[in-house]
């Protein structure tokens, strides 16, 4: 079943004498809108993809994400150790976004005041320095869990319409569970953000996993660690709450790539998805 859902992943423009470096390369996961997949390249100095080069671990291995919009073929490039480069094409395929309406969401959430604004620029400050981070150290490697169980009550990528206006697609995953539930680190990491009351995330936290990848955990009702803090996969690192705009008690987890937003729960199984992957 796995092979039916992809297919034709790579296509190769015409460079002569690069056969046998293609089959070096190794793509898992969905090639999907919103998705994250993990690679190995094998005797491949560098990759290149929208301009900025994508870090390859010792071991080769690497990441590449769509972003919800992405368009399809994504392009990029890889470089053998001797120079010569392969020039390559993945057909990305289109997620079906949902739609929530939500209403009774108090007005100044919906439409910001002046001083709001200034609240909501200062957050965006802190959220863009703390997915600046990037660590050179490939925590992600150690897999990823997800942080709290409960009832998935947003998913990544829907459009949410609130009080009848349309706002920006979610950024990440909604987890519908009560105030005081132990949230966990999805992996091994560096806490780079640690900030209380927040206009739209409330009590949030960033972790940086290594690479350009970060997690967000939102709307906490306590934090457990500082910025700086070493953090392991499981470790709990806040209690889960109903601050900044919400609704009603829950947890945000977002992720992101390089700045790229994309589904978290593509996280899960990331380097577990031998049946999607493929040799080139």
């Amino acid at each position: 079943m796995p092979n039916k859902l992809i297919y034709s992943i790579f296509s190769f423009l015409s460079v002569a004498g690069l056969s046998s470096a293609a089959s070096a390369i190794q793509l898992c996961g969905q090639p999907a809108q919103g998705e994250i997949l993990q690679g190995r390249a094998d005797n491949i100095s560098r990759i290149v993809m929208d301009g900025k080069d994508i870090r390859l671990s010792p071991q080769g291995n690497f990441l590449i994400v769509f972003g919800r919009d992405e368009t399809s073929p994504k392009q990029f490039a890889a470089a053998t150790s001797s120079g010569e480069v392969i020039p390559l094409s993945v057909d990305v395929n289109k997620t079906a976004w949902d739609v929530q309406s939500l209403k009774g969401v108090p007005p100044r959430k919906v439409t910001p005041s002046d001083s709001d604004l200034r609240d909501i620029e200062r957050e965006q400050k802190l959220v863009r320095a703390g997915q600046a981070e990037n660590t050179a150290t490939p925590y992600w490697q150690k897999g990823f869990i997800q942080p709290v169980e409960g009832r998935i009550s947003g998913n990544f990528g829907g459009q949410r319409i609130m009080n009848g206006i349309k706002k920006n697609p979610h950024s990440g995953m909604d987890i519908a569970v009560p105030e005081g539930i132990p949230v966990k680190a999805s992996s091994d990491g560096i806490v780079t953000l640690a900030a209380n009351d927040l206009f739209y995330s409330g009590n949030v936290i960033i972790v940086d996993h290594g690479y350009g990848l970060h997690t967000v955990y939102a709307h906490l009702k306590e934090i457990s660690v500082k910025q700086g803090d070493s953090v392991k996969k499981g470790d709990i690192i806040a209690l889960s709450g109903k601050t900044g705009r919400v609704t009603g008690p829950h947890l945000h987890w977002g992720a992101s790539y390089n700045g790229i937003k994309f589904n978290p729960k593509s996280l899960l199984s990331l380097g577990k998805s031998n049946d999607l992957c493929f040799n080139l």
